[in-house]
């Protein structure tokens, strides 16, 4: 039995229908083909079109998500990828992002929860399948996910915040995987390989410091939880947080972001921080336009909002940190894990886990 949701609100910052308006927002963005670029004028990558059908999705444009999914499921490449850079149904970057990749799982489990419809999720099991073997086969033997690969081979790097995302999709897909009886045991292994490499091998990765993904996506992506996660949060909030403004996008630039400000939030509401979840959503609302839109940033040094552009991905954030915080649709804990497999732990050499 399918069911559609109501559009979440949260009190006192942003009412259902301002919800709704966003959502139209992203949808007025959206092309015949179902591609959702980044704005009116720009690029569409995969992982953002995603997180732009989950939005829609969470509004109840359930016509508009479908029509997202659809046009992943059509550029879908025989490998299982998704090049990481369209305009207009133009291919502008033939390379493949792992992490890109992965994310058609997150969506398409999150639309499952929403809707209840289990014959949309068989219809959409054969594409999140072959993303994800695709995914597994840019992982390295010490657990932790390669970036990209493209004509010259796979670059031999991992980046923290994309195996921190990849975590998440790989949860994400296995939870998938159980609700259609479709048991994928090495994803199970792959997914504790990958969090292993994460609480315990920083080393795996290079290290970006300066952005604040990489200080909380491996909260966001379910790997770090717990006494830790708090930790972790706490020692670098002051270097991120602006108050009054939401956070910022590197720690050595005055520039606060929406999107990674309700990314965050999403963070916080894991670990059931909501006070300072509410504020931080809250803060960020400065970005919001009158309709419905909401811009990338703002350089709060001279006061001006850059880039100068309102992207649908920022709009599709708040609309998953609303739906968070006000517990709104079934698939309002996508983020916290909430009924996630969490794979085979290991403490132990990943090369023992192979064997």
């Amino acid at each position: 039995m399918r069911r559609y949701p109501e559009v979440p609100g949260v009190t006192g910052v942003i009412e259902p229908a301002q919800c709704r308006q966003t959502a139209e927002a992203i949808a007025a963005v959206q092309l015949r083909s179902g591609e959702i670029p980044w704005s009116e004028h720009g690029h569409t990558d995969p992982w953002d079109h995603v997180e732009c059908a989950m939005a829609l999705t969470v509004a109840g444009l359930t016509h508009q998500a479908r029509a997202a999914f659809e046009w992943c499921r059509r550029e879908q490449r025989p490998d299982g990828s998704w090049a990481i850079r369209y305009r207009r149904g133009v291919v502008e970057d033939a390379n493949s992002d792992s992490n890109f990749c992965a994310y058609i799982a997150t969506g398409v489990w999150h639309h499952v929860l929403v809707t209840a419809d289990r014959e949309w999720a068989e219809t959409m099991w054969p594409t999140v399948h072959a993303a994800i073997d695709f995914v597994l086969g840019l992982q390295a033997d010490t657990g932790e996910i390669y970036w990209a690969q493209g004509p010259k081979g796979v670059a031999a790097e991992a980046l923290l915040t994309g195996s921190a995302s990849v975590h998440q999709s790989l949860r994400c897909a296995l939870a998938l995987a159980d609700y259609l009886d479709r048991p994928q045991p090495e994803w199970e292994i792959a997914v504790g390989r990958l969090g292993h490499a994460i609480t315990d091998h920083p080393e795996a990765f290079s290290a970006k410091p300066r952005h604040a993904m990489d200080w909380y996506y491996p909260v966001l992506g379910g790997a770090v939880r717990g006494p830790d996660a708090h930790r972790l949060i706490q020692e670098r909030w002051d270097e991120f947080v602006v108050d009054g403004l939401g956070i910022r996008c590197v720690s050595d630039r005055p520039w606060v972001t929406g999107a990674e400000t309700c990314e965050l939030v999403l963070a916080l509401d894991a670990l059931d921080d909501r006070g300072r979840a509410l504020e931080q959503f809250s803060a960020m609302q400065h970005l919001r336009d009158a309709d419905g839109s909401y811009w990338t940033g703002l350089v709060y040094a001279d006061g001006k909002r850059w880039p100068v552009e309102r992207t649908t991905w920022t709009g599709a954030a708040v609309i998953l940190a609303a739906d968070a915080l006000a517990d709104g649709t079934a698939g309002a804990g996508v983020f916290r894990g909430d009924g996630l497999p969490r794979g085979l732990d290991t403490d132990c050499n990943c090369e023992c886990v192979r064997s």
